[in-house]
């Protein structure tokens, strides 16, 4: 948790007004029961109205400067924590854009979105704590005791007897309690993971019909959240009865032994009654001390969770010395015997995969599922980093280019369209930040995508919701070929990215990117075998290996595992 503190530097000023203020708060407070013993004393006692007066003013402007300082140091305490959460967030964020699949795939998505917003903002609470209370309570405490002492040091006994039994119920408690802390961290994982996966295939769902399934999901990771909230605040709700057990038997004993001690003269009813202040001060500083072994732990456990992201080093970093690619290869693409192998996976997901692409070429990968093809590709972005062989960009190795300016070679449409809140001419932009309106229409006209958008009530300023969810699946991937297309790259990634298009959108889409790419590579991932038919090259994948490479024609005559998906999908006559 420390390491992270030091977030707080630019704070500093912050947090060292919050140090002074809560002092001269203190102080205020560790006053006012001498001034009410110096009332009783001299001037109830005595009869002095005056006196009563004067000092009564006085505590009450004592009072309104300690609230004066209580208000200040919540401001700047909430002001320093505040900003620490927000360069923590920043800085956690920043990191994890870096990641690639890999350490996605490690941690998962809900645990991310959880210790960003969830764990940080329990790190933000404990931190206005630490601020106000732990630096207030000690101070408390030892004034308390000092004062308690200069009072009558023989009632200061009682003391002795109180506070270890206070401190030792404190430590049993929050012992119980912080293994539970870090459990209801994990337990809230769980619960955003079923919450997100349930908001998000909400179609499928509905389709099957196993909404009763997902609420039952849903109820057990809930539950169990439950319960160990329940079972820890359980522990945590014994603090507070003993802590006023405690303090109500030590007020009793302090009056008690304090009216034998006014009784034979060595102390003052004002002095007693000042004592019994100092005494709940001392007191009420361990409450605050218990206050914080309630929010400590699960803050530990959060800032655990949150270092274990930002020490995991992305597997995918650039090269100290990156290269810059030579303009005289542009778009040449090139892969030598690539093996490639997920994380404990125990056998290879693409096997010694050689072959070459150059600009004004299609080449077109396609096999059944499971084959690899869509792995194959994501090792060009670099998306993953192969085993053994080499992937080639413009004759450069992937990993001696940095990733910016390897991924600014390459307009890439996924598997998935994905598009993001925002109007259609921002998602089209998305891949080209400063491209102009004529580029964004022509982009938008390439891909098919015009009519509709011209159909839509504000054509390019049309909202596109979260995820996409009012446009259909076809119009999806249409405005997210458009994304890749205006950004006029050099080598073109599809994967099987015409799969919810109509035959004859899809046939106008490839004839319309002829001519838009003749200067690039495209490669060109499908299911279908009209989609590749026309490629000037097609690699056909069987078991994560090349089962043959080669046009339409070389293909049925060459290669079995091609011709068997030709005549899965097209009749006789269509063939011929």
């Amino acid at each position: 948790m420390m390491k992270l503190f030091r977030l707080l530097k630019p704070y500093r000023l912050f947090v060292a007004a919050v140090l002074v203020l809560v002092f001269f708060q203190t102080l205020s407070e560790l006053y006012l029961p001498t001034l009410m013993s110096d009332i009783v004393d001299t001037g109830v006692v005595k009869g002095d109205t005056p006196y009563i007066w004067k000092v009564g003013l006085f505590m009450l402007f004592i009072a309104l400067l300690g609230m004066v300082c209580s208000v200040a140091a919540s401001y700047f305490s909430a002001k320093a924590a505040s900003g620490f959460g927000k360069t923590l967030r920043g800085k956690v964020f920043n990191h994890v854009s870096y990641f690639s699949l890999e350490e996605f795939d490690k941690v998962g998505t809900a645990s991310l979105i959880t210790r960003t917003t969830n764990d940080i903002n329990q790190m933000q609470q404990v931190l206005i704590m630490i601020l106000h209370m732990m630096v207030m309570a000690p101070m408390m405490c030892i004034g308390g005791v000092i004062m308690a002492v200069s009072k009558d040091a023989t009632l200061s006994l009682v003391l002795v007897v109180i506070v270890p039994v206070l401190a030792a119920a404190i430590f049993l408690i929050a012992r119980k309690g912080i293994p539970l802390f870090k459990a209801i961290q994990k337990k809230i994982d769980r619960l955003n993971l079923v919450m997100r996966e349930g908001l998000t295939g909400i179609r499928v769902i509905r389709s099957f019909n196993r909404i009763d399934h997902e609420k039952k999901r849903f109820a057990e990771a809930n539950l169990d959240l439950t319960d160990t909230s329940i079972k820890v605040n359980k522990v945590m709700a014994l603090m507070m009865p003993i802590m006023m057990l405690v303090m109500n038997l030590s007020s009793v004993a302090i009056i008690w032994y304090g009216g034998l001690r006014i009784e034979g003269e060595h102390m003052q009813v004002g002095d007693l009654m000042a004592f019994l202040q100092y005494a709940m001060q001392i007191m009420f500083s361990l409450l605050m001390v218990s206050m914080m072994f309630v929010m400590i732990p699960r803050a530990s456990a959060s800032a655990v969770r949150i270092n274990e992201v930002l020490d995991m080093t992305p597997v995918i970093k650039d090269n100290e010395n990156a290269a810059k690619a030579s303009s005289n290869k542009k778009g040449y693409l090139e892969f030598q015997n690539v093996t490639f192998s997920y994380p404990g996976a125990e056998q290879p997901a693409v096997r010694n995969i050689s072959f070459s692409a150059e600009p004004g070429e299609v080449t077109a990968i396609i096999g059944g599922t499971g084959s690899g093809k869509s792995t194959l590709i994501s090792l060009i972005p670099r998306f993953y980093d192969v085993e053994s062989g080499r992937v080639l960009v413009d004759g450069f190795d992937v990993r001696d280019l940095s990733q910016e300016d390897l991924r600014g070679k390459i307009g890439y449409v996924p598997q998935k369209a994905v598009l993001f809140t925002g109007t259609i001419n921002e998602n089209i932009r998305y891949g080209k930040e400063d491209a102009t309106d004529e580029e964004v229409q022509h982009a938008a006209t390439i891909a098919q995508a015009a009519d509709f958008i011209a159909e839509m009530e504000d054509g390019y300023q049309s909202i596109i919701a979260q995820g996409g969810n009012n446009v259909s699946g076809g119009q999806k991937q249409r405005l997210s070929i458009a994304r890749a297309l205006v950004r006029g790259a050099e080598i073109y990634i599809f994967d099987d990215s015409f799969s919810a298009l109509d035959f004859k959108t899809d046939a106008k889409l490839r004839a319309a990117l002829k001519s838009e790419t003749k200067e690039s590579t495209v490669i060109l991932v499908a299911q279908r075998v009209s989609t590749v038919l026309d490629a000037d090259r097609i690699i056909v994948m069987n078991e994560s290996e090349v089962a043959g490479i080669g046009t339409h024609r070389e293909l049925m005559e060459t290669c079995d595992v091609y011709r068997e998906i030709v005549l899965s999908q097209l009749s006789e006559e269509e063939i011929a």
